[in-house]
């Protein structure tokens, strides 16, 4: 087991993520107004627009309205997703900040159901990707293994399968001469408990022992900050996660199914912990409240309602 890190990286996902699932409709400028406020909490991330299908994903037919609407500050990266090259088209075409990413999915069916490619097909898809990224100078830095601990569909994904998703990755990445950063390990359904993920990081790590890892968690089933902290435990430093637990995939097979670890509940457990994530804790706790706000309804996160230990700290410090 590796030492936990002394810092983590926290990549926001919350208004891709969350906007994407909500029944809505949720205003331009509602979602313009959340990733502004998130700029200012430290993060260094936060995905903001989804370029894809609005008949499939009608939460984020106004992605070209949106990433044109952001004030931005000049030290975060305000990223996007797509799922092929006509919504990589549609993303470049704005003043997002736009980081190639390649990706497999270890279930098949999930796959089918998620893009309507099988993995061969992915595998085209990402090729035609590539090819337009190095024609652009677009920086390819990272890849996700979705679905890597279990799948509604399909049950049960073996460490051997995931292992072997990482390796075909890696092998296209080299194919196009890149060097990843990190290769994410996804918990698309929320089938994920800390033994699986410290089984499959480790069948991985035991192949490539110096490649960074990331971690995709979803809460579905109440294990996703357990996970979160078998990972930590592992020395993963990188984390997707969602503003006040907001968000879900749409094409899970799952009515329940929820977003990733929430972001203020996660930075608030690396910090007690002695772990630093560079976050403005209190300023995120009232990100959650403004999702909250926007969606209508309650949201899953915890510390937006408890609030942190900082006001009982200074009390018992006066």
């Amino acid at each position: 087991m590796a030492d936990r890190p002394k810092r983590v990286e926290i990549h926001e996902e919350g208004p891709r993520e969350g906007f994407q699932i909500e029944p809505g409709p949720i205003s331009t400028a509602a979602k313009v107004e959340f990733i502004e406020a998130l700029a200012e909490t430290g993060l260094r991330e936060v995905q903001s627009a989804s370029f894809v299908d609005p008949r499939r994903v009608p939460g984020w037919a106004d992605a070209d309205e949106v990433a044109r609407a952001i004030r931005r500050r000049p030290d975060v990266r305000y990223t996007c997703i797509w799922l092929n090259q006509r919504g990589l088209e549609r993303a470049v075409a704005t003043p997002l900040d736009i980081v190639g990413s390649i990706q497999l999915s270890a279930s098949e069916t999930f796959s089918l159901r998620n893009t309507n490619r099988d993995t061969s097909q992915t595998l085209a898809e990402q090729r035609k990707t590539l090819d337009f990224c190095k024609a652009r100078g677009i920086a390819v830095t990272d890849a996700i293994v979705m679905t890597a601990f279990g799948c509604n569909y399909e049950g049960f994904i073996s460490s051997e399968r995931v292992r072997e998703c990482v390796g075909v990755l890696l092998d296209l990445a080299a194919e196009y001469e890149l060097q990843l950063s990190c290769v994410r390990l996804a918990d698309t359904m929320g089938w994920a408990n800390p033994t699986t993920v410290e089984r499959i990081v480790g069948t991985v790590r035991e192949r490539w022992p110096d490649l960074r890892l990331g971690l995709h968690l979803h809460d579905t089933r109440g294990t996703g900050m357990a996970n979160a902290l078998a990972g930590l435990q592992m020395g993963i430093d990188y984390f997707d996660s969602s503003c006040a637990g907001l968000g879900g995939c749409p094409f899970a097979g799952h009515q329940s199914a929820a977003g990733n670890i929430c972001t203020e509940d996660l930075v608030y457990m690396c910090e007690e912990m002695g772990i630093e994530t560079g976050i403005d804790l209190e300023r995120l706790i009232e990100c959650a409240r403004m999702a909250e706000r926007i969606v209508g309804h309650p949201l899953p996160g915890k510390l937006m309602h408890a609030g942190s230990l900082q006001p009982y700290r200074a009390r018992n410090d006066s």
